[in-house]
């Protein structure tokens, strides 16, 4: 009977074992039926024949019989055609009135027979189709009910005692307890297949959401690395590109120089294209820094920064006034964060601002933490600035993080960076 629960939209994959323990249960809750209908069949006393019944001797075959064949439907529930799904119900209620024709112990198991049909029919149809399986089962019940009363009234042994508004008194409050206790299971049935279901379709849904977002995920991640190697080759473009072009055309002029035996001058090109190489190989290890996976290597972030304004100040000779007072570890996310962030802030100040001064200050104020990047360089318009990756990337870092980034510039009047982290 397993193989008809996985079929169709019920089977589940090995990545889905939470999903099929609910189904179990309502596997299991089917077994248990059926089992109770056997056992009903088996353990009645034999009844006294009449006309609809036949020999009471196979009586119990019979009813087994029929117990057997509704749960071998079992075996392949007929997921995704309706039309079928429907005649598949209408052979479940016509196997259970099989049984109820065959007599008294039929007539017991009548009632688990019914719930086996709801229980299926709950599987295969939408909640329209889950009530009116339901009201067809509760109406089946209900005649069945009112045919077993209208036969066994003045017939029991005690029966014979009462008279009969006596009689009529009691078979009416059996009826309705009966009916009332079959309808509460019904309700019940539909209930609990109702809430697997939504079960099974919220894990469904949270499942495939989870698939979509890890494809996001690397979406945004190569998304994010064809951004940095874009970077890296526009730095590579625009700084190392131009320092060797100049420094080309320097050591060019030195040998013209040279040829015209003009030394001083020849000399002054060879500085000068000494110096550009080394701007260049500073280029070039800027970006080597930038594609580190730790930046901070192992050390604090008060330290990095610190030696990171140290190679800062030799490299430019620009004067750096920094404050950084943080008394306590940050998360790595953090730390790498607002490293990044000094990073790119320096290293715009050294290509484009032509700053003298720069003051850097990093602390933990009113539960956040602080970072304000001054320089006194030229500024610029924010609305005309239209190649600003590195500013973005700024601006990304820290809101990645659940923190607000600001930038403060104007033309001649020098740039400020801040930004706010809750800590």
């Amino acid at each position: 009977m397993m193989r008809g629960w996985k079929h169709g939209r019920f089977e589940v994959g090995m990545g889905d074992r939470l999903q099929e323990r609910s189904f179990r249960l309502l596997l299991y809750l089917e077994w248990i039926l059926l089992g109770i209908a056997m056992i009903a069949a088996l353990s009645i006393h034999r009844p006294r024949p009449t006309m609809m019944e036949v020999d009471p001797h196979n009586i119990p075959l019979a009813v087994l019989g029929c117990i057997a064949l509704l749960g071998g439907l079992g075996l392949r529930l007929p997921i995704g055609s309706q039309g079928v799904s429907i005649l598949y119900t209408i052979a479940g209620f016509s196997i259970s009135w099989l049984a109820v024709s065959l007599g008294g112990r039929g007539n017991t198991v009548f009632s688990a027979l019914l719930l086996v049909v709801v229980l299926r029919a709950c599987i295969l149809f939408p909640w329209r189709g889950r009530i009116i399986t339901a009201l067809c089962a509760y109406g089946s019940f209900l005649i069945v009910l009112w045919m077993r009363i209208q036969h066994f009234q003045g017939r029991g042994p005690g029966m014979r005692s009462l008279d009969i508004a006596q009689q009529q008194q009691f078979l009416l409050h059996l009826m309705i307890n009966s009916a009332l206790l079959f309808g509460l299971v019904l309700i019940f049935v539909l209930l609990l297949v109702g809430a697997v279901l939504s079960e099974r379709e919220s894990r469904q849904a949270l499942i495939e959401a989870n698939r979509r977002l890890r494809r996001y995920a690397l979406l945004i991640e190569n998304q994010a690395m064809l951004q940095e190697r874009s970077r890296i080759a526009r730095e590579m473009h625009d700084s190392v590109g131009h320092s060797l072009t100049a420094q080309s055309i320097q050591l060019e002029n030195a040998v013209l120089c040279w040829k015209q035996q003009n030394w001083q001058q020849g000399e002054t090109h060879l500085n000068a294209a000494r110096q550009l190489g080394k701007d260049a190989l500073r280029d070039v290890r800027q970006s080597v820094a930038s594609l580190q996976t730790s930046p901070l290597q192992g050390r604090s972030l008060s330290q990095a920064v610190q030696t990171l304004l140290d190679q800062f100040t030799t490299t430019t000779q620009i004067v750096v006034n920094p404050e950084i007072n943080l008394p306590v570890s940050l998360p790595a996310e953090i730390s790498t964060a607002l490293y990044r962030l000094i990073q790119e802030g320096l290293t715009n100040i050294t290509r484009y601002s032509g700053a003298t001064a720069v003051e850097l200050t990093l602390k933990i104020t009113a539960g956040a933490i602080s970072l304000v990047l001054i320089d006194n360089g030229c500024g610029f318009d924010p609305a005309q600035n239209t190649t600003g990756f590195g500013l973005q990337s700024m601006r990304d870092r820290i809101e990645a993080i659940g923190g607000q980034f600001t930038l403060i510039t104007a033309p001649r009047q020098g740039c400020t960076i801040r930004a706010t982290i809750p800590c």
